[in-house]
């Protein structure tokens, strides 16, 4: 009785701890964004998008050995449509508010069911349809309801979301019989993101601007790196052994709110009573499509994507 108990206590434990990374991820990635939009103060986007995912590639390039090799064939075309998800969020987040950005990413969850069912035409249930509904009411709040003013920048968010959608899909499909190691697949994407941003930044009249020397640009670009991609990958991975999907789903599903609380305390930003009640109502919208819908649980930030694929990288 004794070693029953003491093994129930280490299994809550683990519960507990794993719960305890995965919010600790979901605050992280919900800075991200204010964290993003500081940095691109002091530099342009293509040169920063170069810069961060330049030394993902390098810190990971170890993981790319032996038979993980096999994730470059995947890879690749991932990474290209990655490279497109990046240029759209982070000129997205450059045009609009911290707050907007996190809230109008999450939908990407509402979005990924449809995309599934152009490709693969399967038919979302008739839950999946309301979840979008209320999503699109939500959005229509957030960005100023009868006086909408649907800006540049959330219009980008909103492609980056769908491209996030696309990319859920792609990855299933590419990589559904490969067992690809997530951070040997994320190693080949932020290879050619990193790729990608540096020949068009180069390619620009003028080229790449000198490197920054603002300490804070430095700060900011490592925390994303670091934690925003790194821990984020480790904690999902341990995480998602040690708990259930539907509690990954919930806990990841708090981001948004994250990302907006912290925008206000950071950077300022302020959302008005209908904005934040357009806000919630996608954070509804995407909670739901998670809990009862029939789409994996978003493990796509740095690293995050559904948890029925290899990770990918977010903001």
């Amino acid at each position: 009785m004794k070693g029953m108990n003491n093994w129930r206590s280490g299994a809550q434990g683990n519960l507990w701890l794993a719960d305890a990374m995965l919010l600790a991820v979901a605050i992280i990635w919900g800075s991200s964004y204010a964290v993003a939009k500081q940095a691109l103060w002091f530099y342009p986007v293509l040169g920063f998008l170069a810069i961060r995912f330049g030394l993902t590639f390098i810190l990971l390039l170890p993981q790319l050995r032996g038979e993980r090799l096999r994730a470059i064939r995947p890879g690749l075309p991932l990474g290209g449509v990655m490279l497109g998800i990046f240029l759209c969020e982070t000129w997205g987040v450059m045009l609009t508010t911290a707050s907007n950005a996190a809230f109008l990413i999450s939908l990407c969850v509402v979005f990924t069911p449809f995309v599934e069912w152009a490709m693969l035409r399967q038919r979302p249930s008739n839950l999946l349809f309301g979840a979008c509904g209320l999503s699109l009411v939500g959005v229509w709040l957030l960005t100023g309801g009868l006086a909408i003013s649907l800006n540049l920048g959330d219009g980008l968010m909103l492609a980056a979301a769908l491209l996030r959608a696309v990319l859920v899909c792609f990855t299933r499909r590419l990589t559904a019989d490969l067992q690809v190691p997530a951070l040997a697949l994320t190693a080949v994407q932020s290879g050619v993101v990193a790729s990608g941003c540096l020949v068009l930044g180069l390619a620009l009249p003028g080229g790449m601007p000198a490197l920054p020397q603002s300490p804070t640009f430095w700060a900011a670009t490592l925390y994303l790196v670091g934690f925003a991609t790194l821990f984020a990958l480790y904690a999902q991975n341990l995480a998602l052994g040690r708990t259930s999907a539907t509690r990954v789903s919930l806990l990841m599903g708090s981001e948004p709110l994250f990302g907006a609380i912290i925008a206000g305390l950071w950077l300022g930003e302020r959302l008005t009573l209908t904005e934040w009640s357009g806000g919630l109502l996608i954070m509804l919208a995407t909670l739901g499509t998670l809990r009862f819908g029939d789409v994996a649980a978003p493990v796509v930030g740095e690293g995050r994507e559904p948890a029925a694929c290899p990770a990918t990288s977010r903001h």
